[in-house]
């Protein structure tokens, strides 16, 4: 991957987003829907785009919501919608439409105290703190959205569904309302019903509600605070411009932590930022080069963590360095399975196809069963939600975990508990995440592990979606046994959508893009980085020899 090489240095006024542009272009382009990329898609992470390109306007916005609406009907969801959104631009826009479709459509809509920001684990927090103890067909539960790209550019915009199990709505759900959006969209919006702003505000169906205080309390429950506070260990934050802002100061004023907030201001354009690995303005809390102002500052802290403009991803700082997101899911389980000791003995261990077998061999250095699933946070949910999983993490940096008694937190990923744990380890330990780490290294090796990111036309992906084993025909994956090939997640059954290949100290995963013209080769070896490349350089092989025309 060619890295820009402006890459790292702070964002300069030609980098910015021009927001009243991108604000006009949300409310006066109509999107063509003819072109597929104007169509409401909802992949692994729900409907994202860009106003200027016709793929995150108003229009849509009016008919998801409307769709929203309408499957909660149909589900038989009577209870309230808590609904979040971000700090990007066109977040505050989608807000704004959403309120006067749900308004309109009876639904008792829960917003945050003058309109404030809500990270999406909060969302998650609240459904699921409001659902506790309901039956699945109880008609008073509650779902919720949230309005976010997540750690995209600022010229991004997202919305996000969530079922009343609190995590990210499946398939069928997501299915439903896009293809009900969809027609709403080719329909000229006839179907939607709504009102407007100044109507909305007042509205007898708005109920305005702090979110902050109910979740910052209750992390008593799941992290230890009282170690963290009496340690008086010293905590960096930088919320990345994003949502969580207001959360982290309460966090340091409720438990009075040695807390410093790095980044105390919202900022649409985010124009504070470093740039990305690719010159781009992107709020990537895992990235060495998005985080550089964090990083700069490592030794003022005894350790600094941030999150993503949602709050749905961790990066942890320690005093030598940005933390790979791979080895901080290891050394959080492995401090979590040791320590929660009211978890039940046979509670598994979460985790997607593409994170690092680290995991695998730390899990079973600790005796726990690993429950590997396609990528998509959304497949975690049940099992958290059952009490089947204690933990479920991806390899870009989201996770979340129990209660320290066993029951869920949140089914969505949290960036706030993975940096509180970081700090509760450090407090109650003298270790931090990184000394952990190293002491995963020399009992379970090094891994090297990268991405490769190619462009793919539609026929391309395709072939690679519905990858089966018997296309494959070789016997060894740079010059080991091949012990598996997998079509279908180990852990749940569930289809790839791609294929893996694992070896002893070795495997590659490839998988087509759901929202990019692209595939991935993600891949990884615990032999060194000159490994890696032989398994990089055979999958691409294999990648091109199963999609040649």
């Amino acid at each position: 991957m060619a890295i820009h090489p402006q890459a790292g240095q702070k964002a300069a006024p030609r980098d910015l987003t021009n927001i009243p542009r991108l604000m006009s272009d949300y409310f006066t382009i109509r999107p063509d829907m003819s072109l597929p990329e104007c169509q409401v898609s909802f992949g692994t992470s729900g409907h994202r785009g860009v106003s200027s390109k016709g793929s995150f306007n108003e229009m849509h916005i009016l008919a998801i919501s409307q769709a929203v609406a309408e499957y909660r009907k149909k589900e038989h969801i009577g209870g309230p919608l808590y609904i979040g959104m971000d700090s990007h631009a066109l977040s505050e826009a989608a807000f704004i439409s959403a309120l006067e479709v749900l308004c309109a459509n009876d639904v008792q809509v829960v917003v945050q105290t003058g309109f404030s920001y809500t990270p999406t684990p909060v969302v998650s927090h609240a459904i699921l703190r409001h659902n506790r103890g309901m039956k699945a067909d109880n008609p008073q539960r509650a779902d919720g959205i949230i309005i976010t790209p997540s750690h995209n550019p600022p010229m991004y915009g997202g919305f996000k569904y969530n079922p009343p199990t609190g995590g990210p709505a499946g398939t069928d759900a997501t299915k439903w309302i896009q293809a009900r959006a969809n027609e709403i969209l080719c329909n000229d919006c006839k179907d939607i019903r709504r009102i407007s702003l100044n109507i909305a505000r007042t509205h007898e169906n708005l109920h305005p509600e702090d979110y902050i205080d109910p979740y910052v309390a209750d992390l008593r429950n799941i992290i230890d605070m009282d170690a963290i506070a009496n340690s008086g260990i010293h905590l960096g934050v930088n919320p990345l411009g994003g949502s969580t802002l207001d959360f982290w100061d309460r966090i340091g004023e409720m438990y009075r932590l040695n807390l410093t907030n790095t980044q105390p201001f919202i900022d649409a354009s985010f124009g504070f930022m470093t740039l990305d690995h690719d010159g781009k303005i992107r709020m990537d809390c895992s990235s060495p080069y998005a985080m550089a102002s964090l990083i700069d500052m490592k030794s003022e802290f005894d350790l600094a963590f941030a999150n993503d403009p949602d709050g749905d991803r961790h990066g942890i700082v320690t005093r030598s360095g940005l933390m790979n997101p791979n080895h901080y899911l290891a050394v959080m389980i492995e401090y979590l399975y040791t320590t929660r000791k009211a978890w039940p003995a046979d509670m598994k261990v979460g985790k997607t196809l593409v994170s690092s077998a680290l995991i695998d061999r730390v899990c079973a250095g600790i005796g726990r069963e690993v429950y590997e699933v396609p990528v998509g946070f959304k497949w975690f949910v049940d099992g958290l939600f059952s009490g089947l999983l204690g933990f479920g993490g991806e390899e870009s940096a989201g996770a979340s975990f129990l209660r320290f008694n066993g029951e869920v937190w949140s089914t969505d990923k949290d960036g706030i508990i993975p940096c509180m744990l970081a700090a509760e380890m450090t407090a109650k330990t003298g270790l931090d995440p990184a000394a952990r780490h190293e002491a995963h290294v020399q009992k379970y090796g090094l891994p090297a592990y990268g991405r490769i990111e190619t462009a793919a036309d539609a026929r391309v992906r395709k072939i690679l979606g519905a990858l089966s084993a018997d296309r494959i025909h070789i016997t060894e994956l740079a010059g080991e046994k091949i012990d598996s090939i997998l079509t279908h997640a180990p852990g749940n059954g569930a289809p790839i959508g791609g294929l893996k290949i694992c070896t002893q100290n070795g495997w590659f995963a490839v998988r087509p893009s759901g929202t990019e013209d692209i595939y991935k080769i993600y891949a990884e070896s615990f032999k060194g980085e000159a490994h890696l490349k032989k398994i990089q350089e055979q999958a691409v092989d294999i990648v091109n020899e199963a999609t040649k025309p």
